[in-house]
């Protein structure tokens, strides 16, 4: 608009000096200049505040957004999208892009889609049989559920990126696979060299981990099973829970760089960073039902005591190895494959290059009901709302975007792709990453998310209403029901916000209806499964929704950025609390505790700016300028917890109080945890280099937070 006006004044300006006396054109520079100065104190001072006509226009947005809530319109989405199973990189998966498209378009939202040529692992061939010290002959035990027929279109039960590869070993049970098993076992005189172990999934172990720590000791192959503890929210026995086995996040062949689809560097298969992404020993998931014929058949020592839980398969109380035997094969196929992103996008009107991203995975196992599209059917009602209120006039003032991600279940792999592609432009604009994948698994209200955003999120489910007792808002019920912290935080590696918090330090929250489900990664996870257990009349589909619409409205439209960072440095202080307890006397944690000082009076300063800007916004005088550069600050600090180095060993992930630890529980500061669970004959010297590595790094937030150079 400058550059028309200013063209126009110009043209005007010639004209009119070459056809009036030298008075004239005097008094008209004269006034020229008071109209510029002006002009130029307005843009730069002060924006006037808007006229009662104005503010009677601007629709009231909160209550428009939740008035507007349909569960019938989430069923309808749901069901269209679970109606085939939709694999990432398959033709069911991009015609699921394509309904996610359509219904963008539909809403008059700016879409696109990006690909990315990535490489993706599928099932080709797999087979188990057992010999029994009590038959004569090989049983061939099952690998996938009971009732699927060869046209249903589901993918065989499988570990993705697993290695092709056959053994034959005796049967032993390792429990969860963890460190501490294996000494167990060690103790009870267990030798799994060259068995084929079986496991239990949980014990705070990924797919990876129990796979890499068997090979480690020596295991020929590995079964795992999950234990279904919820049979009166399923009909079925026999689910199998598929997975991936890949460690870390994103496509193997371009680690840290975007996998765009068309010319573009890849590392060759055998290249060391490839390969340490994969497991050296095969894998396959089978059900309990399947691990309890297993299981019950074991001789040997007895079953330690520490492992005596309720998770426990059938009445078995012997570990092996054998006198069982099993016969394993599975052959797979590593290949690129296209996946699709795709985004809606709301321009701001006032702040465009400021981005508030709203993100859900798309793709699934198989049908995937819960996981992920319950998320999708929510993001694509948030799509309709916010068009609604659109067509009455609203705007926001940052971008916002609508975000499906495609090949989640294999890595994270289409988010990460993005955020690689779009780093520099993400670590400069974007606000917050609001991240939805299981929207609805059953009840309860859970949340996780980077503490400075705790204070909004509250706020935010005080206007919801929640959907099990409609007579109560929310949080009340989420208070006090809850049997932890109130808000959980993100330092597991289990959905999308990972390459936005870990590895670009964006600010971000996790959201999700119900702990678990007892059909994760089955065939079961089916429509019929959601309206006869997770959510029958979509309730919790709306609530979740409602937080996840108004948190991207309040990050749009608040003038101030609703962040919080006093609530950071009280986190962080706990932090160190609990480390203490964990580190020797001789390490000192001064390095953390006098950063976490100036992060804290940095938060204090913030306050009271935020305190006065507000005031001078009640009294209508606010500084646009003042306000961006608050903004930024705010928006900014986030990034300070980032290190270019990374975690020890997993460079890529590079925040330092948020992040994957290798062995720890601690679910903070990732390397020093690391360093204190590591055995190393200069171990106290790598914990309190780590101590100083997570100092600085709050130190870098607290400046960014204060906006000055020292």
């Amino acid at each position: 608009m400058a550059q028309s006006f200013y063209t126009s004044l110009s043209k005007s300006t010639t004209i009119f000096a070459s056809s009036t006396s030298p008075s004239c054109t005097l008094v008209f520079i004269l006034t020229l200049c008071i109209i510029s100065l002006y002009t130029l104190h307005l843009h730069n001072h002060e924006t006037p505040p808007p006229s009662p006509s104005t503010t009677a226009q601007r629709p009231p947005l909160i209550s428009t957004f939740l008035n507007s809530a349909s569960n019938y319109t989430i069923s309808n989405y749901l069901r269209h999208l679970t109606l085939h199973p939709h694999l990432a990189g398959t033709p069911p998966s991009s015609a699921s892009a394509d309904y996610v498209k359509s219904n963008f378009e539909s809403l008059h939202l700016q879409t696109h889609v990006t690909n990315y040529s990535v490489l993706l692992s599928y099932h080709l061939h797999s087979s188990l049989t057992g010999h029994f010290s009590n038959r004569s002959t090989a049983v061939t035990l099952p690998l996938t559920e009971p009732g699927l027929g060869s046209d249903s279109g589901v993918v065989k039960p499988y570990h993705a990126y697993s290695p092709s590869g056959s053994a034959y070993g005796k049967a032993v049970y390792i429990h969860h696979g963890r460190e501490e098993d294996y000494r167990a076992l060690a103790s009870a005189g267990v030798d799994v060299r060259g068995c084929v172990a079986v496991a239990k999934r949980g014990g705070g172990m990924s797919r990876n981990a129990v796979v890499v720590k068997a090979a480690e000791k020596g295991v020929a192959a590995v079964l795992m099973y999950t234990v279904n503890n919820d049979r009166a929210r399923t009909d079925h026995g026999g689910g199998v829970e598929r997975g991936t086995v890949l460690d870390g996040v994103g496509d193997p062949q371009t680690p840290g760089w975007a996998a765009t689809d068309g010319d573009v560097e890849r590392l060759a298969m055998d290249d060391d960073e490839v390969l340490k992404r994969f497991p050296t020993v095969a894998s396959m998931p089978i059900s309990a039902e399947t691990a309890d014929v297993i299981l019950g058949s074991l001789e040997g020592s007895r079953v330690p005591h520490l492992w005596r839980d309720n998770d426990l398969v059938g009445n078995f109380n012997r570990v092996g190895p054998g006198p069982t035997f099993l016969n394993f094969t599975y052959q797979g196929e590593n290949k690129l494959a296209t996946i699709q992103n795709v985004f809606a996008v709301i321009k701001g009107t006032e702040e465009p290059d400021r981005f508030v991203i709203l993100g859900n995975h798309r793709d699934a196992w198989t049908y995937g009901a819960v996981d992920p599209n319950s998320g999708t059917a929510a993001l694509i009602d948030i799509a309709r709302r916010y068009s609604l209120m659109m067509r009455k006039g609203w705007n926001p003032q940052r971008t916002i975007y609508l975000c499906s991600w495609d090949a989640e279940e294999f890595g994270m792999i289409g988010s990460t792709e993005w955020v690689e592609q779009n780093l520099v432009n993400l670590g400069s604009k974007a606000v917050a990453y609001i991240n939805v994948d299981c929207a609805v698994q059953g009840p309860g209200f859970f949340a996780a998310a980077t503490p400075q955003l705790d204070d909004i999120l509250v706020e935010v489910t005080k206007k919801v209403t929640d959907p099990d007792f409609s007579d109560s808002r929310l949080f009340e019920m989420w208070r006090t029901t809850s049997d932890g912290p109130l808000i959980q935080r993100l330092s597991d590696v289990f959905s999308d916000f990972a390459p936005f918090l870990h590895h670009a330090g964006i600010p971000s929250v996790d959201l999700y209806y119900g702990k678990d489900f007892p059909v994760y990664h089955t065939a079961f996870d089916s429509y019929e499964w959601m309206v006869k257990y997770g959510d029958p009349f979509f309730h919790r589909h709306m609530a979740v929704a409602g937080v996840w619409g108004l948190l991207g409205l309040h990050l749009a439209d608040d003038p101030i950025l609703p962040f919080n960072y006093l609530s950071y440095a009280a986190q962080l202080q706990n932090y160190t609390h609990s480390l203490h307890k964990l580190v020797e006397r001789d390490v000192s944690l001064h390095p953390i505790t006098s950063a976490i000082q100036e992060l804290e009076d940095a938060a204090k300063q913030v306050e009271d700016e935020i305190k006065k800007m507000k005031e001078e916004e009640d009294g209508g005088h606010v500084s646009v300028l003042k306000r961006r550069m608050l903004n930024d600050r705010l928006m900014l600090a986030e990034r300070g917890f980032l290190d270019p180095e990374g975690i020890r060993g997993r460079q890529w992930f590079k925040h330092l109080v948020y992040g994957p630890a290798s062995e720890s529980k601690l679910g903070f500061f990732p390397g020093v945890a690391d360093a204190i669970y590591e055995s190393s004959a200069k171990k106290q010297e790598i914990i309190q280099h780590e101590i100083w590595r997570v100092g600085r790094a709050i130190q870098r937030a607290a400046s960014a937070l204060k906006g000055e150079l020292t």
